[in-house]
This record gives C-alpha cells, structure tokens and sequence, in this order.
C-alpha cells in the first residue's frame, strides 16, 4: 500500500503518537512535550476560533439547534462521523475538534466521591476500580489549578481539603429560589463547582453570564483545552495535525502498535509512524478504532484478547424535572450549567430498591428558544402554536433540577462497527447499542419525584418532567475498562493494554463504574496519572521498532 510522504514539520517516527485532542489528549501531548518528548497529535477536527460562536448574536437560540448541536447526528459538520443509534434508547453527543467536546460542554465541575472507587465492596455490584479516591486526589489538585476552577471548598459531601482556585460564580436568583427548598427540606446543597473562571484567570476573562456554555464560550470564560493546554504544548514543540481521520493503527512483528493510517482533508491517505501510541478518542472512537485496527494477531479487534472493547457502554441516562414561579427568576442568565447542586441521594441507601445514586444540580431553563426545546422528543403539538406563545410567558421564571445518575455497566450495551453506515471517508460507522436497565429506571423514578418535592418546597406553582432525555449522551464511559486481570479488562490502572503494552487509553472508555457525577475533571486527572506513569517509567517502555 502506498501512502502520501508526511509533512516536512512532523517526525518520521514519533517518540509518543496521540489520537484525539480533546479533554484527555490535551493533559497528555502538553506533559509529554514539556518533558521535551517527540509527540504528534492527530486530530480529525478542527480549530474553532471564538469567532465563531454565537453567544454574542441575536441568532445564538437558532444556531443551537443546528450548527451547534451536541449531536454530531443532527449537526452532520464536516468533522462529525455517523453514529447508528438505531438500538439505543440515548442519542451519544460530542465534538470533534481541537479541545474536544470541552468546546460545548456545560463545564459542571464534581469530583468522584471515595466511594464510587469501591462499588462492588459496599454494595455488591459492579466492579471495584483498581485505584483509589486518594491516589487520584492529588491530579484533580493540579488539573483543576490548570483549568481554573470556580468553587467553594469544604463541601460536606466529600473529605476534607478540596480547594479551589477561584471563589463560585453567583448563586443567581435560580440558585437561591433551589436552596431555598434544600433548606425547608432538611436537604445537602453547596454552590456549584464549574469549570468557569468567576474572575479572570491566567489570560482568560471572567464570566459575563450569557448562558450560552453549551454552545462554546465568546469570552474564553469557560475552560476548554484548546485554551488551557494547547498553546503551551505547541509552544514546547508538539506537533498537532487537524483534519485527520485516524482509519486504522497498524502493528509491528512483535505485536506493537508502530502507526496510525489516516486520511487528511484533501482525502490523502497517509502514515504516521510512532514508538508509543495514545488513544484519546472518547468512549464511542476509541473502540471504534481498535475494532477497525484488526491483523491476524489481534483478529477481534486491537488489544481486545479480553473480548471487553466495545463492551459495558455507560452514558448516565438523565432525567429532569422543571419547575415554573410566579417571581421572575432571570433564568436567562449564566452559566447555563449548574448553580447549586446536591448529593442528598448520591450514596446507596437499599431501603430505596437499588444501589447507587445520583448528583443534582440547579440550572437556568434559557430564553425563549432553547426553553422550547431544551429537550429533544417531544411531540410538535408540544413546542409550537397555541403552546409555544403559551410557554412564551413562562420564559424567566423556571428553573431545571436535573440529575445524574449513576450507569452501572452491562455487556450487553456496547459498541459495535455499522454494517451498512459509513463516515464521508468511507470508513465504517461506530454503532451504539444502549437499553436502560431496570435498576437505572426506578432510579431515575425514585430521583423525579423527589426532584419535584424540591420545587415545591421552593414555591413552584407547577412542575413538569422529563424522564429521559435522549439528547443526553454526554458521558461515554466504559467501552475499553481498566483492571488488573487481562482477562477481564483492556487496560491497567495508568491506561497501558494488557495486550499491546505500547498503546495507552486515556479517556473516559477505561472507566470501571459511572459514577453519578460529571465525569470530565476525572478523565483528565486519570490523562494526568497515566502520562506521568509513562514518562516515569520510559527505560522499560517497550517500543515499536522502525525499519
């Protein structure tokens, strides 16, 4: 097979390749190039400049629901690739692009807890992780230093010591009207962590509360990796490649993986050679790819001699309940993630019928049209005419408790390969197949209906509930899990396969459990571990060899 020659600017050989420039990707290139590494990034996205985002325009409510969408199914931009969702009860959301899908996430900011470490321990189901709360703690420390985190320490939900470096953003009136019926039930809140900087921050400005998070950040208020991490990394010598579609890696005579295939925007194929790889794909493209990555040595796909690639999907299925005030709320106004949050029902209590829980948060229901259709789904009837100019007059005045609760995993939700879907490369679409269990449904239930005791303890005049929302795959977790026994995991604590010990993961795919919290700070603070167990460990590294 003949391949394009690789650009002049990039190494023939690579110390460490990386595949995706996102959240995790982002942590790994930028340690690995201050410690003066050859390292290449390839990235099947973009830049986004700020630009760009309409936050600031009067067309910002119409560009959400299209341009800017989180599901590259309904955006169809010319980075996204298919996802056949055909056997899934939830729509997979992401970015492809330099910063990943930090670029429109909402930026909700909470720890994993000590407990959510030791699952099968306490509560008999799942699997235990093979590291602790307290081996972690010290890379959320640095990561949210890095990111700028907006927060009030010494949450009673979690040990002491968390600090942060920036005071919380404003409660908001949302905020306070939500506390105020925490307080009248007896319930835990704390003022919400965010990756939002409430004042300016190392070169970024400080929040002006526009409330569109979710469609990239005019000000750079909102921490994404395009701005925290990737200047510096590509002022210390990395090499970042966008428009790259990474179709398959390919692997040495001894079994190593020694490069990526891909094709560049002019649709070239190319190939770039490397003596380490990383995958930072996110749970739905790193199985992908290790699927697509088959020879006769790995015959079922890369590093999958356990038969767990693609396995034990988790997305945090998620429910909400609004609630609409006489009082005006300003529910305009940002940031339009959390305000409060609480983990009054986050820790496992059987009297309830299942195990686990679920972190809350408060957040701002937006103006006119993305309080219409916040919530993909629902009927037309529902969202126009008679009923829109009704919903109209309710704009301002409500609020969302939404919850996310934890996805315990189960084989049967995966990641397969499409047999009859394409992306515009011709490379085969991932295919998700995700059914919420019956343990996540009474969950979910059990969540609404105190969701809705908390509205009107706070003095709303009506409630309306959302019991799943299917636009709601941000957190794709799970597909390629960490473990100490090869036969049951893919990859080790610090991300290196069991299998191919030259190919790290080191994204949200090698979690163990879903937690109920969001889960970007802890993908990164696992990037972190990993990388530097990598770089610590260098003289033992086996490598591909280049001939």
């Amino acid at each position: 097979m003949r391949f394009e020659p690789i650009s002049p600017d990039l190494p023939e050989v690579a110390d460490v390749l990386v595949i995706g420039a996102g959240a995790s990707g982002a942590v790994v290139v930028s340690e690995l190039a201050r410690r003066g590494f050859s390292t290449v990034c390839l990235e099947q996205g973009g830049w986004t400049p700020r630009s760009e985002f309409l936050g600031a325009s009067a067309g910002w409510e119409l560009g959400s629901q299209q341009t800017w969408h989180p599901n590259p199914n309904v955006r169809q931009g010319v980075s996204d690739y298919p996802i056949d969702v055909s056997q899934s009860d939830v729509n997979p959301l992401m970015y492809s692009g330099v910063g990943g899908s930090t670029i429109l996430y909402g930026a909700h900011w909470t720890r994993a807890t000590p407990s959510d470490f030791r699952v099968y321990t306490l509560d008999g189901v799942a699997d235990d992780w093979p590291l602790t709360y307290e081996e972690l703690a010290p890379f959320y420390e640095r990561i949210d230093d890095v990111m700028g985190i907006s927060g009030l320490s010494d949450d009673p939900a979690y040990p002491d010591g968390v600090r942060y470096p920036l005071p919380p953003l404003p409660l908001g009136r949302v905020g306070m009207v939500a506390a105020r019926g925490m307080d009248k039930l007896g319930w835990h809140w704390w003022p919400a962590t965010n990756a939002i900087a409430s004042r300016r921050y190392r070169g970024r400005e400080s929040c002006v509360r526009r409330g569109t998070c979710q469609t990239g950040c005019p000000e750079g208020a909102k921490a994404t990796t395009d701005i925290t991490h990737w200047p510096d990394a590509i002022a210390d010598g990395a090499r970042l490649v966008t428009g790259a579609r990474v179709r398959e890696l390919t692997t040495d005579a001894n079994g190593l993986v020694d490069s990526a295939i891909y094709i560049d925007r002019d649709g070239r194929e190319r190939r770039q050679r490397a003596h380490v790889v990383v995958l930072a794909a996110n749970g739905i493209g790193t199985p992908r790819l290790l699927q697509l990555s088959t020879s006769a040595r790995h015959p079922n796909g890369l590093a999958n001699s356990s038969g767990q690639v693609g396995k034990r999907l988790m997305i945090h299925p998620y429910a909400s309940v609004d609630g609409l005030y006489a009082e005006p709320l300003e529910a305009w106004l940002g940031p339009a993630g959390q305000t409060i949050i609480s983990m009054e029902f986050y820790e496992t209590d059987k009297s309830r019928g299942f195990v686990r829980g679920g972190k809350w948060h408060a957040m701002p229901t937006g103006g006119p049209q993305g309080h219409r259709s916040a919530y993909a789904g629902r009927p037309p009837a529902d969202q126009w005419g008679t009923n829109f100019h009704h919903r109209i007059s309710e704009v301002g005045r409500s609020f969302e408790w939404g919850v996310i609760a934890e996805d315990l995993p189960a084989e049967s939700n995966q990641v397969l390969l499409a047999n009859n879907l394409t992306d515009t490369d011709g490379i085969p679409a991932p295919k998700v197949i995700y059914k919420t269990s019956e343990d996540t449904s009474a969950k979910l239930a059990f969540h609404v209906n105190r969701m809705r005791e908390a509205h009107l303890a706070s003095g709303a005049i009506s409630t309306s509930e959302t019991s799943l929302m299917r636009d709601s795959g941000y957190h794709l977790l799970g597909t390629a899990r960490m473990g100490d026994d090869p036969a049951s995991s893919v990859v080790d604590s610090y991300g290196q396969s069991h299998d191919v010990p030259n190919l790290y993961i080191l994204d949200g795919s090698t979690f163990v459990t879903s937690f109920g919290v969001n889960p970007t700070n802890t993908i990164m603070a696992l990037a972190l571990r990993g990388v530097e167990h990598m770089i610590k460990n260098r003289a033992q590294q086996k490598v591909a060899t280049h001939v």
